[in-house]
Order: structure tokens, then C-alpha cells, then sequence
């Protein structure tokens, strides 16, 4: 190698540096923009925060409007102190679902008094199950109002507890049009805890009992406490909405099997009644590790537009 090559070497260097530089500058700004231009896309649905009334008191909630709509739904609460839902809100209106989730009454920004074990009362009971069913009544009528399109199906959306408040809201308000209950009893209130009592939590309940064991102590259990109960079926014995139940084989707080006979009978005298059963899954079927029960669920609701349609 010469001394004239020995010069050039820190020239060429430099040049290489400059390259490189100029590359990575290049590649930060295309980076940059990429994620500008990914967040000025709009979301493909609007939100809008509201106050209603129900049985005298304020309750706050948010409506999510999708640019196009298949349907619409009012979210119902499962026990305890729920505040609105805005994660499931969003999933369903990014699916073309409208949607109303509010705080739970003496929750969040919403007024009245909560009932529940937490505060040492009970929350289960026929007067409280009712008065939760016109506040998820009232809210349907503030969704009607504010999409004003008769040709949008409304209806009610939640898990558990919501499998009784459900029902009650759809027999008061004919604006409802459909229901969507995830791992919700088909049994009283009072034969429900019963069995959950009984199975206390335990993951691993079915590995260890039978379904016999199970009813039996579902049915014949002395009950812990007393208050008026609720018999679902009295209620969808009388509607002529569909119904679309999901739920979980390994459930541990609804007695899955004995739900599904009754609904079975329902069907068997006409009722529009469906349900999915997923064998490997709890009672949290709604947002479990599978999405297929949510993506059943939608399409669902969805269709129940088009049916209507047509």
C-alpha cells in the first residue's frame, strides 16, 4: 500500500460515516412520520360522555356512536362496584356496535346508593335486582333518543349477575330487542349461591365432583341468607326477544349444566334462545385468553340487525 492510499483511508471513512448518518437520519424521519400518520387516523367511532335519570337519581355514562352501526347496546353490570366499561365499549363499537356503559349506581359519577357486601348489605335481592334493571331500562331509552334511527336494534349486554338484571330490563321496556348474557344462571338467585358456595372458589372443583354431587347441593343446600328471591325463568317464560347465553364448562359459580337444561325447555316451547358452551372455560367466558366467545357474541348481535332488515 502506497502513502497516497494511506491518505485517502480517513477521507473514505468519513465519507461512510456521512452515509450512514444520512441513512439513519432518513430511516428516524420515515419512522416518524409513519407513527404521525398512524395517530391522526380518527377512531371509526365518536364518544360522548351523558347524565340521565333513574328513579331520581343522575347517573353518568358515555355513548359510543360507530361511523356505521349494526347494532346497539346497553352494557348491564355483573356484581359488584362497577364503573363503565369503556374497554368493552370500544372493542364492540370498533365492530360496528353502538354502545351506552355508565357508572353503577353510587359508583363512579353516578348517584343513588350502591348495594353490595362490600358495604355490608345485600345486593341480590328481588328489590335490588329490580331497581338495577330500571336504571339499565332508562338507559336504553337514553340510546333510542340519542341514535333516532327505529332500524338499529337495541339491546342488553352483560355477564353474571346481569344474567337476572337482564331479563327484568327487556319484560319493562319494549324497546329491547335482544339479549346477550355471558355465564349468567338460569337458576334463582338463592340455588345459585347455593353452588357457589358450595364449590368456594376452588379451581379445580371439577376435578374432584360430579355433576350430580354438584346438584344436589345446588338444590338441597340451606340457604346463608334470607331475602326475596329471584326465578329467572318466570321472566323468560314471557318474552319473545332472542336471547343469546354463553358460557364456561369449568364455571364455578354458575351451575353451567343445570342453566342449560332450563334453557333447553325454554326452547323446546318456542322461545328464540341460543347458548354456546365452551367446555375448557371459567366463568369469566367474556374475556377470557379465547376471543371466539366475544367474536361469536358480536357477529351475534350483528346479525340480529339484518334479520330485522329483511
Amino acid at each position: 500500500m502506497t502513502m497516497k492510499t494511506i491518505k485517502k483511508l480517513p477521507v473514505i471513512k468519513n465519507t461512510l460515516n456521512t452515509k450512514q448518518l444520512c441513512t439513519n437520519l432518513l430511516l428516524i424521519l420515515f419512522l416518524f412520520t409513519t407513527v404521525t400518520r398512524i395517530l391522526a387516523i380518527p377512531p371509526d367511532f365518536t364518544t360522548k360522555n351523558i347524565k340521565f335519570l333513574s328513579e331520581g337519581d343522575s347517573l353518568a355514562g358515555t355513548i359510543f356512536k360507530p361511523d356505521h352501526i349494526s347494532a346497539a347496546v346497553v352494557m348491564v353490570h355483573g356484581s359488584g362496584q362497577e364503573k363503565r366499561m369503556t374497554e368493552f365499549a370500544t372493542l364492540l363499537a370498533k365492530n360496528g356496535i353502538a354502545v351506552l356503559t355508565y357508572d353503577k349506581r353510587g359508583v363512579g359519577e353516578s348517584g343513588g346508593i350502591y348495594a353490595g357486601p362490600e358495604v355490608g348489605t345485600n345486593n341480590v335481592d328481588a328489590a335490588n335486582l329490580n331497581l338495577l334493571s330500571l336504571d339499565a331500562s332508562a338507559a336504553v331509552n337514553v340510546l333510542s333518543k340519542y341514535l333516532s334511527n327505529n332500524q338499529i336494534s337495541i339491546g342488553l349486554i352483560g355477564a353474571s349477575q346481569a344474567g337476572w338484571i337482564i331479563p327484568l330490563t327487556a319484560e319493562k321496556n319494549s324497546k329491547v330487542k335482544f339479549m346477550t348474557i355471558f355465564s349468567g344462571a338460569l337458576i334463582t338467585v338463592k340455588e345459585q349461591l347455593r353452588f357457589q358456595f358450595y364449590t368456594n372458589g376452588n379451581s379445580k372443583f371439577w376435578d374432584t365432583h360430579t355433576e350430580e354431587d354438584a346438584r344436589k347441593h345446588t338444590m338441597t343446600d340451606p340457604d346463608k341468607y334470607e331475602f326475596i328471591d329471584t326465578d329467572p325463568i318466570d321472566v323468560l317464560s314471557k318474552l319473545s326477544v332472542p336471547g343469546l347465553w354463553i358460557f364456561g364448562g369449568k364455571d364455578i359459580q354458575v351451575p353451567v349444566n343445570l342453566s342449560i337444561e332450563h334453557l333447553n325447555t325454554l326452547k323446546s316451547k318456542g322461545k328464540r334462545y341460543e347458548y354456546k358452551l365452551f367446555p375448557e372455560l371459567g366463568h369469566n367466558t367474556a374475556f377470557s385468553d379465547d376471543e371466539t366467545p366475544m367474536k361469536n357474541a358480536v357477529k351475534w348481535m350483528k346479525n340480529i340487525k339484518i334479520q330485522k332488515v329483511k
